[in-house]
């Protein structure tokens, strides 16, 4: 039995952990004495799941005792070391060999228990009977759920090692759902050059055109209906899954921002591709890094956001040399994992005319993003004011609407300088002569002048 000073809250994970030693005890002297007894995991009495974390992940994904079991054992080094190590003593005291136990042990620089793998967990569940082995080892090779819905995965330490001394590990995120009950989000490195992207602003805050939202409405509707209607009405063999928008339009026009509230919206994460990070000069890196990207996402339903997605999804260029072949092969590459993508993919450009028009093709929307008019700069203007800050009596946002052509992005900076010059004063003021410096310095950025 497990000691009581093991310090797991979780009756759920704690039962199951025991249930996983008195199996690992059981396969032992199984195998020393050879008394032949048989022990089936589906005939274990095993705990109805709680309403822990452990407990929600095995309601969730309506887990067998087999998954039970084999998601156990790949969180105990990291929840309960000893309960694994106790496989290897067992063993070793008997003289007997470990093969049949697998698993990998004093090969890892920073950890010195065993770390399971599919060896460890064929033999925890089958021992050595070799038609049991056969089946379950079909099970790992094909369609381990576990691996689909991203609770573990699957570690090959050489490449001429056999399948079944891949080492089974629990996903960051399911350590970090136990841990504390939330969803796991990755962060920005070299290995995921993505970062996730968020709003503390809401759909009335985006000012855009009636014809633009319609067609943003529609994105809205794939996220909310478009598994329904590929599978309830027979469309799942003649259309593909996902959905790809191009967004396109000037900078500061919001296509940045509807990214980020379609997820808000859907409860859905958005991660915000950094291409200067994706793009390696390297041979292969390139692909390397998207495909990281791209399997996490898929695992995740997250919406992926490619913003100045020229750079990466421009036209092809005509292969005159090495280099040239290798920029159209990871346009090839990118091609194909944007049409398998099952979740929503955005792209954002300034320019439509610069995109690839392999892409294109297989987009179902254009989205354009356009500068706002006099009445739309206005509803702008009246939006971005700051709380507890007084305009003062000569400034006419409606003049100052029509008078200058601004994206809200710029608008927002001019408040942003304009408010900043009220504080600095300490008058809480927004004046007209602020107002004129700030819209001057975002025509400067364009390099135009006042009118």
């Amino acid at each position: 039995m497990l000691t009581n000073h093991l310090e797991i809250k979780d009756t759920c994970l704690f039962q199951d952990f025991e249930i996983l030693q008195n199996l690992i005890n059981f396969r032992i002297n199984n195998l020393i004495q050879k008394d032949q007894k048989e022990l089936i995991p589906e005939n274990i009495n095993f705990t109805v799941p709680d309403d822990s974390p452990y407990g929600r992940i095995i309601q969730t994904h309506t887990l067998t005792a087999l998954e039970r079991i084999t998601l156990a054992t790949s969180l105990a080094p990291t929840l309960y070391p000893g309960l694994l190590d106790d496989l290897v003593i067992q063993c070793e005291s008997k003289n007997h060999i470990l093969s049949y136990v697998g698993g990998i042990t004093g090969n890892t620089k920073n950890y010195h228990g065993l770390i399971p793998t599919i060896e460890t967990v064929l033999f925890i569940l089958a021992g050595d009977d070799a038609i049991q082995r056969i089946g379950l080892l079909k099970y790992f090779h094909t369609n381990c759920k576990l691996v689909q819905h991203n609770l573990i995965e699957f570690f090959n330490p050489s490449p001429i090692d056999p399948f079944t001394s891949k080492a089974v590990l629990p996903t960051q995120e399911t350590i970090h759902f136990i841990a504390t009950a939330k969803s796991f989000k990755p962060e920005y490195t070299t290995s995921f050059p993505a970062s996730i992207l968020e709003s503390r602003q809401e759909w009335s805050d985006l000012i855009l055109n009636e014809k633009t939202i319609e067609e943003i409405e529609e994105i809205n509707a794939w996220i909310k209906h478009g598994k329904k209607v590929l599978y309830n009405y027979g469309l799942s063999k003649k259309i593909k899954l996902g959905y790809r928008a191009l967004f396109y339009g000037p900078p500061g026009t919001g296509k940045t921002l509807t990214a980020a509230l379609l997820g808000k919206a859907n409860n859905l994460d958005v991660y915000r591709i950094d291409l200067s990070m994706v793009v390696s000069k390297y041979i292969g890196e390139t692909e390397k890094n998207l495909a990281n990207i791209f399997n996490r996402a898929e695992r995740q339903n997250w919406i992926l956001f490619f913003d100045e997605a020229d750079a990466l999804f421009g036209k092809r260029t005509q292969a005159k040399d090495a280099h040239d072949r290798y920029a159209n092969q990871e346009i090839s590459y990118l091609l194909q994992r944007i049409e398998d993508y099952p979740g929503l993919i955005i792209l954002a450009t300034n320019l439509k005319n610069n995109m690839d028009d392999a892409f294109t093709r297989r987009f179902q929307s254009f989205i354009h993003f356009q500068m706002p008019d006099h009445t739309m700069r206005l509803d702008l203007w009246k939006n971005s004011l700051p709380i507890e800050m007084k305009l003062d009596e000569d400034v006419n946002l409606k003049t100052i609407a029509e008078n200058y052509e601004l994206s809200g992005g710029s608008i927002t900076n001019v408040i942003r300088y304009v408010s900043l010059m009220a504080v600095n004063r300490e008058d809480f003021i927004l004046r007209k002569e602020d107002f004129i410096k700030g819209i001057a310095k975002e025509y400067n950025k364009d390099g135009k002048t006042l009118p």
